[in-house]
């Protein structure tokens, strides 16, 4: 039991932490790549040094014990929001400066090891504050706010930098591509030629035409020739738009990026492919239709002066897409290449079938100034959830640092945390657990996207990108954030040990909706939606079962640091399956892969029922109820 000074509502408190835990991670990880693009850094450049960003969520169980030996868990989450706020605010004054890559990388770092200390602690305190009912019933709802905070971050955020970018600068140039089987799938490089430039006091930018119509790839194409001519022209555009100095050699990926290398297939693949692969005949591959647009601007800017285009996504069909991988959408004009066209290439997507259209807008705001407000938000929101928490958050007397905290007494605990947790009972059990208990869902995860998109004669159902967008990532997250609150609140009424193997279950046997999907090929929205919620809800609602094990498992002197080398084992469990899982569909198929991941669920259920818990453990006893 935990005696508690100052006794405060869950709800008051938990939807903000965890809130406030999700945030730094999706700064770090997603707005930090977005802002990086947008600023013109290149593809090379962002994905070195982002890369590297992850590193300490990677390594966080090797400190996790400092933060159960010096000060409280309160201490440490009101520290780390605090220095979050300064952090954040760094990044948004370093935007504006010369040196701002190499700033902002900095702080970046700064803002990583903050963020990973702050989710040590608030796991360690979610479990100090909290009533083991407590914590069945609220772990679904911890999950829902930490998915809120990743929307937020990677909606919200976003969507506050692009309003400020199309509100300063030149006037958003809008762009509508239509798409329909009734128009010329011709692809070239368009003029000025015929272009008609209206004389305005002000620069402005303009497309060769501010509406594009493109056709589509109808059954009777040669693959080969359109895959021939859509590489020829990448070429030519980027040729281009470096030769004009729209962009550098940096800001676009090599050529040789979309050149696929044929590699020599091994005796071990070979084998399992002739012994458990699909049976398929050989198709071309389907192409995408492409659509090139140019853009320039109406007048020179003055001599030193930069005008900076960006293009984006504003609304519409997703499968129509903005090619900016290999080519940038991201252009600077200046007062010797503002009448020359920097051109941008469009995909659209060989499986639309009917007529169809996408809304893209080009910015030319004060692109620094909109990510340095996007990091000044999230600094004064740091800043204010700190003062709310220091006044909020209760104090556990449980919660409370180690009484000798000399060098030689940390460095003694620092081994002893470790040596205590692998020393556990059921210790070899409990971390086969961590690592099997999610093995189908692993590799699952993986394949989902690539199977809805991928077309029928490749074993995947053939839905479009913006179909996909909805599915997945709509219906798909409702599905995934109900099973997770559900699985929470069952929890909490019968026990950890009573709803474990439902939830086992839950995880295994929803699998079976991709191989009714994979055999029955039923590409019907409906019945897609239907199958991705079911399989969405029953994993959030057996993840409520795992994660009730890892604070069941780390309950002890050090929950702390046990918890967060709980989240490392967790982390490794669905990293090394979901590495080998693309080469094993391509390799058997993807209705014969669906077979694996249900066979897979035989792990789940094994670790399952060796594993020993408390039946009272999570459910409301005499015991465990509130003072």
């Amino acid at each position: 039991m935990n005696n508690i000074t100052k006794k405060t509502n869950p709800w008051a408190w938990i939807p903000t932490l965890y809130f406030a835990q999700g945030l730094p991670y999706v700064a770090v990880m997603t707005i930090s790549v977005i802002m990086y693009k947008r600023l013109g850094i290149s593809n090379t450049d962002i994905a070195l040094y982002t890369g590297w960003l992850y590193l300490p969520w990677v390594i966080k169980p090797f400190w996790s014990p400092f933060i159960d030996l010096l000060k409280t868990k309160r201490w440490w989450i009101l520290t780390m929001q605090f220095i979050l706020a300064f952090a954040l605010a760094g990044i948004a004054f370093s935007i504006p400066t010369s040196l701002f890559f190499q700033l902002t990388l900095a702080v970046f770092w700064i803002v990583g090891f903050t963020s990973a200390t702050h989710d040590i602690a608030a796991d360690g305190y979610y479990m100090l504050a909290l009533t083991e009912h407590e914590q069945s019933f609220y772990v679904g709802i911890r999950s829902t706010f930490y998915r809120i905070a990743t929307v937020a971050g990677q909606g919200l955020l976003v969507i506050i930098a692009g309003l400020i970018e199309t509100g300063t600068g030149l006037e958003p140039a809008q762009l509508t591509i239509n798409v329909g089987p009734n128009y010329s799938n011709n692809i070239n490089l368009p003029t000025f030629a015929n272009v008609e430039i209206d004389d305005k006091a002000e620069p402005y930018f303009f497309y060769t035409t501010p509406v594009v119509n493109a056709g589509m790839f109808i059954d009777a194409v040669d693959n080969q020739q359109a895959k021939e001519r859509i590489a020829l022209i990448e070429q030519e555009i980027k040729a281009s738009n470096i030769a004009n100095g729209f962009v550098t050699n940096e800001n676009v990926s090599p050529d040789n990026v979309s050149i696929q290398k044929t590699k020599k297939e091994n005796g071990f693949t070979t084998w399992v492919r002739d012994m458990f692969g699909e049976k398929r005949e050989a198709v071309d591959d389907a192409v995408d239709n492409a659509v090139v647009v140019a853009v320039r601007l109406s007048q020179p800017p003055a001599a030193n002066e930069t005008k900076v285009f960006n293009l984006t996504f504003k609304e519409g069909d997703q499968s129509i897409k903005l090619e900016q991988n290999k080519l940038s959408p991201r252009f600077e004009f200046n007062a010797n290449n503002w009448d020359k066209p920097a051109y941008l290439l469009f995909r659209i997507d060989h499986k639309i079938k009917s007529e169809t259209s996408a809304v893209f807008e080009g910015a030319s705001g004060n692109i620094p100034f909109a990510w340095m407000i996007v990091f000044l938000v999230l600094s004064v929101f740091f800043f204010a959830v700190s003062i709310y928490h220091n006044w909020v958050l209760p104090k556990p007397t449980s919660d409370h640092p180690s009484k000798d905290v000399s060098a030689r007494n940390i460095i003694r605990e620092f081994f002893e945390t470790f040596k205590s947790f692998f020393t556990k009972k059921q210790a070899l059990v409990a971390i086969l657990f961590m690592l099997l208990y999610r093995f189908p869902e692993a590799q699952l995860v993986k394949l989902i996207n690539p199977f809805l998109l991928d077309p029928i004669d490749k074993g995947g159902l053939g839905l479009t990108t913006g179909q996909v967008g909805f599915v997945y990532g709509t219906v798909g997250i409702i599905g995934l954030t109900l099973g997770g609150i559900i699985g929470g609140f069952v929890a909490a009424k019968g026990g950890l040990k009573k709803w474990l193997w439902p939830m086992a279950w839950s995880m295994s046997l929803t699998c079976l909706t991709f191989v009714y999907l994979s055999y029955a090929q039923d590409h019907s929205l409906i019945t897609v939606n239907i199958c991705i919620f079911i399989e969405q809800f029953g994993y959030g609602f057996g993840f409520t079962a795992y994660m009730l094990f890892l604070i069941y498992f780390s309950e002890g002197e050090h929950k702390t640091a046990h918890y967060a080398i709980c989240t490392g084992f967790m982390a490794l469990g669905m990293m090394l399956p979901g590495m080998a899982a693309g080469w094993l569909q391509e390799t058997i198929g993807y209705r014969h892969f669906f077979i694996w991941t249900i066979i897979c669920c035989a792990a789940t259920i094994a670790v399952c029922a060796f594993i020993k818990i408390d039946p009272n453990f999570g459910r409301k006893t005499v015991d465990n109820k509130e003072d």
